[in-house]
């Protein structure tokens, strides 16, 4: 009797915690679904552009390629600047000759006075940092382009894959109706298959377009360091490209710059070499002073007794060296070193400027080509759109047509799927016939030299205003 009670007793207990449990779990379900979805923010294209340079390996090379370019002007003009060591040689007794000047401290300066060849030392050195810092601009300019078009290629692929959803819910759509209308003897079981072949295509372009879009994300995260769950692309934050032509006055980029600066500063190298290979003199002025020690070892007996005089502590010397190179094969094959590879650096410069002409012809001649392509694309997305208006018309209203043996059949629902998705698809053909008008039109915007007029309008934001 009690072992009964006790059953129905946690049969009760049980059946009171039911419905507290069903409430919280409805409550749960209520708060999930009043919870705000919290979208991924959109990224601009400047602030791509801006840690894309900041991340990148090449600009900080060449970043560092200007820091040392700074170092060499200043060893060669810090040459003319007097410099001063100083020491000691303070020891244990010497036996016998003394065999070095036991100075308790001693101190030399030593200076350059007048070279030759040091003057074009400076202008090469000039030159050089010159020459690193278009480098650096030029390396900026590459990550840019670089970033821009990786990013424009995924703001067009992400709408692509809207377009391309849409595209495939019709193909559902479609599937639906086209089976009724075989269930019902309509159609034959041929057009069936074809349509479903139509939605396997679709398909597979879909897993195309993700695939790209995967593949475009990890290369904007590779270049600018983010997270990739941040970069949504912004189609608002992209500027307009202009349409740029190759008639359009060329400005010498920065590339080129820096190789011709590069050239130059062999040059003066070169120049150096020559004159420190010819008689001239360069002068050199130096001073020295000692203190000697004169208790520590025998130094003042030895001289003392030799000489009679006891020598003084205090030592100084000062004075001018002057060379001149009469006789020096060395300095000679330098010479001509240093001219094989300012001749060198000169023909390089000379390719950099004809590969640059090469660039702007071939884009010009692809850019007419793509130019056309996008307008006969656009032309072909507005005639499937109005293609669709008139179905809907006629399914709306009739085709018109009299009714008789050789009237033009009723439009079905079928119809109009297909026209939207043939519309889908030359939107999205549409989208791919400008990406490559405006990644031809960026390129050839560089090979001009004038990347950097559009690069400003991306009006670059700081990186630390970007949450990773």
């Amino acid at each position: 009797m009690n072992e009964s009670l006790q059953v129905k007793a946690s049969y009760n207990s049980r059946r009171s915690q039911l419905p507290l449990n069903r409430t919280s779990g409805l409550l749960f379900a209520i708060a999930l679904a009043m919870a705000p979805v919290v979208a991924p923010a959109q990224i601009s294209l400047g602030t791509i552009v801006n840690l894309a340079q900041r991340n990148s390996s090449a600009v900080k090379l060449a970043d560092a390629d200007v820091r040392k370019a700074e170092a060499a002007l200043s060893e060669t003009q810090d040459a003319y600047v007097p410099n001063l060591v100083i020491g000691s040689s303070i020891g244990p007794p010497s036996i016998g000759f003394p065999t070095g000047q036991p100075s308790i401290a001693n101190a030399s300066m030593q200076a350059l006075a007048y070279s030759v060849p040091q003057g074009q030392y400076i202008k090469a050195a000039r030159a050089g940092i010159q020459a690193a810092t278009l480098r650096l601009s030029d390396e900026k300019e590459q990550v840019a382009l670089d970033a821009s078009t990786a990013y424009i290629e995924l703001d067009t692929v992400a709408r692509e894959l809207e377009a391309s959803r849409q595209q495939q819910a019709l193909a559902d759509r479609l599937i639906d109706i086209e089976q009724q209308r075989t269930d019902a003897g309509v159609d034959p079981l041929s057009q069936l298959l074809d349509v479903k072949l139509i939605v396997a295509q679709l398909k597979l372009k879909l897993i195309h377009l993700q695939a790209r879009a995967d593949n475009l994300t990890s290369q904007l995260v590779s270049l600018t360091g983010l997270p990739k769950t941040s970069i949504t692309p912004d189609h608002a934050s992209i500027p307009e490209i202009p349409a740029i032509h190759a008639d359009t006055v060329a400005v010498v980029t920065s590339g080129i710059q820096s190789a011709q600066a590069e050239a130059q500063s062999k040059l003066f190298v070169a120049r150096g070499e020559k004159s420190a290979a010819r008689i001239w003199p360069q002068i050199g002025f130096g001073a020295s002073y000692n203190r000697d020690a004169t208790s520590l070892n025998n130094y003042n007996l030895y001289y003392t007794s030799r000489t009679g005089v006891k020598p003084k502590a205090d030592n100084f010397s000062a004075g001018f060296q002057i060379q001149i190179p009469i006789y020096d094969l060395i300095r000679k094959a330098k010479a001509r070193e240093s001219a094989a590879d300012a001749l060198r650096a000169t023909a390089e410069a000379e390719q950099a400027q004809r590969q640059n002409d090469v660039q702007i012809a071939n884009l010009s001649g692809s850019l007419r080509e793509l130019d056309t392509l996008a307008e006969i694309a656009s032309l072909k997305q507005q005639i499937a759109a109005e293609q669709v208006k008139t179905v809907q018309t006629e399914l709306q209203n009739g085709n018109g047509s009299a009714a008789g043996p050789n009237a033009a059949p009723q439009l079905s629902p079928k119809a109009e799927q297909q026209a939207r998705i043939d519309e889908s698809q030359r939107t999205i053909e549409s989208l791919d016939a400008g990406f490559d008008l405006a990644k031809a039109r960026l390129s050839l915007l560089r090979a001009l030299g004038h990347m950097e007029d559009w690069l400003h309008e991306l009006q670059l934001p700081e990186p630390a205003a970007v949450t990773k």
